[in-house]
């Protein structure tokens, strides 16, 4: 007997092909784009490197969607900030996101 299930869980549906624009539009209209956006154009250009070698567009997926999450998760982390809690043990974000399919 296995513990584990008999079908693998269903991938992620890929970002729609304007995500990474729609993204990259956000980022800029965000008080942190000075820092971001340069950071995202960074991750960007990595991952087309690693998908021009793989033949793969995941690393251009999982750009995106790391992205996304980090722009999603802002308003929470001001919250925090703003409330005066101690923020020294942070949390890596791939513990938050998990591992990578």
């Amino acid at each position: 007997m296995s513990a584990q299930p008999e079908e693998a869980p269903a991938p992620p549906a890929p970002p729609s092909p304007t995500a990474a624009a729609q993204l990259l539009a956000q980022l800029r209209a965000d008080r942190r784009a000075d820092t971001w956006v340069p950071a995202f154009e960074q991750d960007w250009a990595r991952a087309l490197d690693d998908a021009r070698h793989s033949f793969s567009l995941s690393p251009l997926h999982d750009v995106v969607r790391t992205w996304q999450a980090r722009l999603a998760a802002a308003p929470a982390v001001d919250a925090f900030l703003a409330g005066g809690c101690d923020d020294s043990d942070g949390v890596a974000l791939a513990d938050v996101l998990g591992p990578r399919p």
